[in-house]
This record gives C-alpha cells, structure tokens and sequence, in this order.
C-alpha cells in the first residue's frame, strides 16, 4: 500500500471534517445558541459523551474513506474507471454538468442503500451506531460504522465508472458532499422559507427532514434531494408541519416546539441585574 498516499488522503479527509463540522458546531452549539434557538429542530441537546463518539467514530470513518482512495488511484483500478486529467478534452461545460450529475448519482444511491441498511438484517450490523445519534450535531456527519463507511465511502468507485470525470470535479463534489452532510446532521434548520416554499426548493432536502429520520428512525431516506422519498412515498407523514412550524417566527426566547430556551431566561435575568446595577 502506498501509506504516502494514505496519510495524505487522511488529513484531507480529517482537515475537512474539522473546518466545515468545526466552525458549524461552534457558531450554533456555542457562540450563538440563543440567537438561532428558535430554528433548533430539537429542544434538547446532545450530551458531550454524545459529541465524543461522533467525533470518534468519524476519524475511524476516514481510515477506510483514505484506503478507499488509494486502492482507486491503483493503477489496476483506475484503468477501469473513467476518471480524466485534462479539462480541454470535454470542456468546461461538462465539467459543471459531470459534478452535477456525480450529485443526483449519489442521491440515487444514498437512498437505495440507506434503504438497505435499514433491513431489520442488516441494521444493527451497517447502520445501527449512526443512528445512536438521535439527535444528530455537526460532527455526527461521518460517524459510520466500519461497514456503513465502505458502502458510503464506495460511492466514488460508482461515479468514477459510470462517468468520464475530472479529478478536480470529484474535489468539488466531495466538498460540496461534506458541506451538504454536516447541513443535514446540523441539528438546525437554516434555510430560509422562500427556497424550501420555491418550485424548485422544496425538492431539496432539508436539515429538518434528515433530522427527523434520526429521531423516528423511518422515513425521509434521501440525501440532497426528495425525489425518491416522494417517488416511493417514504417522506415521514409530518414532515411538511414540522418544517412549517419551524419556518415561522415563535414567540421570543422559545423553541420552534414552544419550550423555552433556558438560555434565553439565564440572559433576561443577567440584563435585569445589569439594569438594576447601574441604576
């Protein structure tokens, strides 16, 4: 094995992980907590032995995504793949369009495999320690199961054999794969009403719906799109309250379910104190 390759893979994966889920956990699980709470799609929060494992989980997960790239840059294996170095020889234009089309062949495939893994025969083997995540954080993203990562990380051998790609364009859609993953395990709906209401966006998946899937366990199975959940009629039935509810302006200091932010009250008291004080 070339372990030049594998270390380098690694850090990557590692270094991506920790600038995308990092700054995302930061700004809604630490500096701005209150400010977002009445986007949080579940009052509660994970416990830190919850953010641990996470986070544990996923360095483990990058080992086999980092194997997996090395035995695709194997002379033996990418012969047979379909993987390009220059951009001249299909143009710009198909560039954007192989990215584009590498993302509705991952979708096709999350959904078929995620509904695979939740056969009651192959769940607690491939899918089970993901979903110990029932209310999912940022670093919940890559916290696979060894098994589960080589179905997910098994992905890129799919794309690069089904269509001619750049390696620059398999960056961009790895990229944009982890940007849209921790969006979904972000625990926080942070799109605005006018996308998800659009003709257009409300076709997109939502970090309220893959949230939902972690909490009830059945349904909403795609990843960047619902096609397939509609199309096979697996989008959880209140999915469309549930994000309704969160799209509009609660009251104040309070949860889109109407708890109040216990922050929110600790805040209110230290303002009165500063108030009284200065009087």
């Amino acid at each position: 094995m070339d372990l030049k390759s594998f270390f380098l893979f690694y850090i990557v994966l590692a270094l991506r992980y920790l600038f995308i889920a990092g700054p995302a956990f930061f700004i809604f699980y630490q500096l701005y907590q209150l400010k977002f709470s009445s986007r949080k799609i579940q009052s509660r929060f994970p416990r830190s032995k919850d953010y641990y494992r996470e986070i544990g989980y996923s360095f483990f997960t990058f080992i086999i995504f980092a194997l997996i790239g090395v035995i695709l840059m194997l002379p033996t294996v990418r012969s047979h793949t379909q993987i390009y170095t220059s951009i001249a020889e299909y143009g710009w234009g198909y560039f954007v369009f192989s990215f584009v089309l590498a993302l509705v062949i991952h979708d096709a495939y999350f959904y078929l495999t995620h509904r695979l893994m939740h056969h009651p025969k192959l769940f607690k083997a491939f899918h089970l320690l993901h979903h110990r995540s029932t209310n999912p954080s940022p670093w919940a993203a890559f916290a696979f199961s060894p098994l589960e990562a080589v179905v997910e990380g098994s992905i890129i051998f799919v794309i690069a054999l089904l269509i001619p790609i750049h390696p620059l364009a398999i960056l961009a859609f790895l990229l944009f794969m982890t940007i849209y993953n921790v969006y979904g395990h972000l625990g926080y709906e942070i799109f605005p009403s006018w996308l998800v209401n659009s003709p257009v966006g409300k076709w997109l998946n939502t970090s309220t719906n893959h949230n939902m899937h972690h909490q009830y366990f059945k349904g909403n199975y795609g990843l960047y799109f619902r096609f397939w959940d509609e199309v096979f009629k697996t989008t959880h039935p209140h999915y469309d309250a549930t994000l309704a509810k969160l799209l509009t302006e609660p009251e104040e200091g309070k949860y889109a379910d109407g708890k109040l932010n216990p922050y929110y009250s600790t805040s209110l008291s230290a303002k009165k104190s500063t108030t009284e004080k200065r009087s």
